[in-house]
């Protein structure tokens, strides 16, 4: 099979940051799928990983890839949920190779049902970051047990990103929150608009008094998904007392004392954690990218695809990471097909 992989860390534009090998078919064990890929999504992940990251354990390459959609081909001896021939989108795991591959590896408790009504390159924009945004929400803020005497409302920071776009709509279509987004481009606060937002304020200027001039009080939860050490101190200035604060990306320093005197909480989201540590709860996320794909297929919420590559190849991979490491992308890039 066609693989698209890495040996030695570097930056995109390295003549040899992504290379196409061949490696043998592998076959399911225990409770793991064989999936035929049919798309794939890039996200920050990738960027991160490639550029810090040596290969795995004794291997000699890295396979990059953490979300898709394809077609079971075979079953482990222990796997129950599906069967071959069926549609599938997920997002792996960060301690097995990835999905930038002809052939995948999965566990199947970590995977969903394709929606029916999306198209394969429809469908793997979702997985990962429905994933963090559902954990994110549900899981870590609790945004469904009120913050006492706050505004019930979520400032989503990093709006029109691909965690923030699914952000905003899970929280309007499960949640009766005021959503506040934050976008900094017109083209882009269009777009948080569009999936949803109530309000739309500008992070590239101060958040809090943007916030305040809302007039509907300190929300009780903010989620940042970008630039979190840029906003620290609005966030704790906007927050509501015994409010709840969630981040998903990587700062190099996060001061929370600022935080208790509000005594706020504060949350790091990984959606790996589950897969890497094969948590005992594991397998809710395969039950949430069930609800997400009944969502999507009872048009609740939409695919947040905005760029579509085709084919799988190492230049489009190269293209795909080159506009994920921009930081000016509206939604999802995703690349379809082998040629």
């Amino acid at each position: 099979m066609r693989v698209i992989a890495y040996k030695n860390p570097g930056p995109i534009e390295a003549a040899e940051s992504l290379i196409e090998i061949e490696r043998e078919t592998p076959k399911p064990e225990g409770r793991d799928l064989l999936v035929s890929i049919k798309a794939v999504s890039v996200n920050p992940v990738d960027m991160k990983i490639r550029a810090s990251s040596g290969p795995l354990g004794d291997d000699d390459v890295r396979v990059l890839g953490w979300d898709a959609s394809g077609i079971v081909e075979a079953v482990g001896p222990q796997a129950g949920s599906f069967q071959p021939g069926d549609e599938v989108f997920y997002a792996g795991s960060l301690i097995r190779p990835g999905t930038n591959a002809q052939f995948h590896l999965v566990d199947e408790r970590i995977v969903g049902h394709k929606p029916q009504s999306l198209n394969w390159a429809q469908a793997a924009a979702l997985p990962l970051t429905s994933i963090t945004a559902w954990e994110a929400l549900f899981d870590r803020l609790d945004v469904r047990k009120a913050v006492p005497g706050a505004a019930n409302a979520i400032v989503i920071i990093g709006g029109a990103g691909g965690v923030g776009s699914i952000a905003i709509q899970l929280a309007r279509q499960l949640t009766d929150l005021t959503v506040i987004a934050t976008a900094s481009r017109t083209e882009t606060q269009n777009w948080a608009r569009e999936m949803g937002a109530h309000h739309v304020i500008d992070h590239s200027k101060p958040l809090a008094p943007q916030i305040a001039e809302l007039g509907i009080g300190a929300p009780g939860f903010v989620f940042s998904t970008t630039h979190t050490d840029r906003h620290m101190a609005d966030i704790a200035e906007a927050i509501a007392p015994q409010g709840r604060f969630a981040l998903i990306d990587d700062p190099k320093v996060v001061d929370i004392v600022p935080f208790k005197r509000k005594s706020v909480s504060v949350h790091w989201e990984l959606m790996f954690t589950r897969p890497i540590f094969e948590t005992v709860d594991i397998g809710a996320q395969g039950a949430l990218l069930n609800e997400v794909a009944e969502m999507v297929d009872a048009g609740r919420i939409r695919t947040t695809l905005t760029e579509h590559l085709s084919p799988i190849n190492v230049a489009n991979l190269k293209k795909a990471h080159a506009l994920v490491e921009s930081a000016a992308m509206r939604g999802k890039v995703v690349l379809e097909g082998w040629a």
